[in-house]
């Protein structure tokens, strides 16, 4: 109580902190934060669980079993270690090994050289607002969607021996005699090469013209004031700018050389010329030998291959962020 002859302080105002600070209705806003971290929780959690458990863990079973001997029957105390035997064997006893990795640089070199090529072309191409632009667009990606089934029964129908229409027009233009483009070993990877360039390059050119709508349009501008031309405003201007798209085509690029596998595995199993280092871990992890650890170390040696380039993926992206 405030004495006579002086006069009583006014209450001293609240914080404004605390007067700015919306009032809580029944603890709804605590609701919502536990949904929402429950929510995080299962949009990071799953897919974490999903990838550890379905890529992380197999990839390093797969790389323990690469050291060992183990026919795939029995339990963990049927595996033998054997060190880098497997590794060994590889590169000095396994006959398929060294025409299969062969393939696989063929590959690796056709992809780049052709689909690669032709795929960045048509983005080009398309980039430039043609006519029926759109109808181009999906007629090129349409072998990227295709089922393999549906695939390898069109690629049938054009290398077949007996009915195919390669064939029938070297017989028209030429009256060559029918050649067996699956059989013959000399020719049968090149034959598979078109086929895997034709489901290639119409992702390439997905992927090109994406990167391609990106660009800057001020810089065509300025190689437009500065009198370069089509090709050179390309060279010089737009392909530099496509750095991060060159890198991804790459790694796309050498991943799917690598794991090459369905068209060789249809047509003979990966065998009489057509040996990739994929087929041959299949055929000896599940097929008849049963060798589990020497499949896993070819596997392994893939997987060696492809972090080489994933490495210079993922430096590459951590650098653009930096900057």
């Amino acid at each position: 109580m405030a004495t006579p002859g002086t006069t009583e302080a006014p209450p001293s105002a609240p914080p404004t902190r605390d007067r700015e600070r919306p009032p809580r209705r029944g603890g709804t806003s605590l609701r919502h934060g536990r949904r929402d971290r429950i929510s995080l929780a299962l949009m990071l959690g799953v897919p974490a669980f999903l990838v550890v458990g379905l890529v992380w863990l197999p990839a390093a079973a797969t790389v323990l079993l690469s050291f060992t001997r183990w026919d795939g029957i029995g339990g963990p105390e049927t595996i033998e270690w054997v060190g880098t035997q497997n590794y060994t064997d590889a590169f000095t006893l396994y006959p398929p090994f060294g025409p299969a990795l062969r393939n696989n640089v063929v590959w690796l070199v056709f992809l780049f050289a052709v689909p690669t090529v032709l795929g960045m072309f048509f983005a080009v191409l398309l980039d430039r607002e043609l006519r029926g632009g759109p109808v181009y667009q999906s007629v090129f990606y349409l072998p990227v969607v295709l089922s393999l089934a549906l695939t390898g029964f069109i690629w049938q129908l054009i290398y077949s021996s007996d009915q195919g229409l390669l064939n029938a027009f070297l017989a028209l233009v030429s009256d060559a005699p029918a050649v067996d483009w699956f059989g013959d070993p000399d020719i049968n990877l090149y034959a598979v090469l078109v086929a895997a360039g034709w489901k290639h390059t119409g992702y390439i050119m997905l992927l090109y013209l994406a990167g391609l709508k990106a660009v800057d349009p001020s810089l065509r501008e300025a190689a437009a004031i500065d009198g370069a031309g089509s090709v050179r405003t390309f060279t010089s201007v737009v392909f530099p700018a496509l750095v991060p798209i060159n890198v991804v085509v790459v790694v796309v690029t050498v991943i799917d050389a690598l794991r090459a596998f369905d068209l060789v595995w249809i047509i003979n199993r990966g065998r009489n010329g057509l040996e990739l280092i994929s087929a041959l871990v299949t055929s000896n992890v599940i097929g008849e030998a049963s060798r589990v650890g020497f499949g896993s170390a070819l596997a392994v040696i893939m997987l060696a291959f492809s972090l080489v380039f994933i490495a210079i993926y993922v430096s590459t992206v951590l650098r653009g962020a930096q900057r």
